[in-house]
């Protein structure tokens, strides 16, 4: 089954050794797509590259809440460069991480979320949210820009946060992580959550799926995830699989494939 791994790191470090090979052999693997998100403007600029070496990579550029820090506000001007490109589809990964304590304040944090939010509206594009033990803030600055629309990464809200954020017109995109034992409220959601929605990926190198946990991720391994969402929605793996792809292309406005 052809699936669209839509959110995956090949700019980490765990890569170095293999990338090329690894990424060049992703089409046998049968996975037709893959974007990968920038957290900073190097790894915005990597995503980039990445995108024009591989025809089915497409690039995502942003700031990540954890390595906002030194945000300057010329990095707007920076990051608007970047998504001139025509591969570039969304800006991402951002948003708030209050997990880590050395992470940035979290008020720093909304400002950086708020100035890339303000971005995607000018620019017309999506973006790749990451929201970890933020909730709340992260729905409220969400609120705050109703013509911006995007995916929340990796869900890991609520049932009733993931209704509202459906109304509001935001996809919802699930990891390996839902194939863990303890993963039974991102179950209750998928369960709940209408198929044109979801999608899926492997935010490799992390977040690897049973039974390859502890394992380093890549995008041949996001099938697993579709095949965890066809057992909890009743359906063929390959439906799941064919409905996210396409999903995936008409948020991220691709036609090939």
């Amino acid at each position: 089954m052809r699936v669209f791994d839509t959110h995956a790191h090949y700019d980490s470090g765990a890569f170095n050794a293999d990338w090329l090979e690894l990424l060049a052999s992703m089409p046998q693997q049968d996975v037709a797509l893959i974007v990968n998100p920038g957290c900073g403007l190097e790894t915005s600029k990597t995503a980039v590259e990445l995108a024009d070496r591989f025809p089915f990579v497409y690039a995502a550029v942003g700031v990540h809440p954890s390595d906002c820090g030194p945000w300057q506000e010329s990095w707007v001007d920076e990051l608007k460069k970047l998504a001139a490109h025509p591969k570039v589809k969304a800006i991402g990964e951002i948003g708030l991480d209050y997990y880590w304590k050395e992470n940035p304040p979290k008020e720093f944090q909304q400002m950086v979320f708020h100035r890339q939010l303000e971005l995607a509206q000018e620019l017309g594009l999506p973006v790749i949210i990451h929201d970890r033990e933020a909730h709340h803030d992260c729905l409220e600055v969400v609120r705050a820009h109703p013509q911006v629309t995007g995916v929340y990464h990796c869900y890991s809200g609520s049932l009733e946060d993931a209704k509202v954020l459906v109304k509001l017109g935001w996809m919802l995109s699930f990891t390996g992580t839902i194939t863990y034992k303890n993963a039974r409220k991102a179950l209750e959601v998928i369960d709940w959550l209408p198929m044109d929605r979801i999608m899926i990926e492997t935010d490799s190198p992390y977040l690897t799926p049973e039974p390859f946990r502890g394992k380093r991720n890549d995008s041949g391994k996001v099938h697993l995830v579709a095949e965890k969402i066809a057992q909890v929605k009743g359906m063929e793996a390959e439906e799941v699989a064919r409905i996210t792809l396409e999903n995936g292309k008409r948020f991220f406005r691709i036609e090939e494939a």
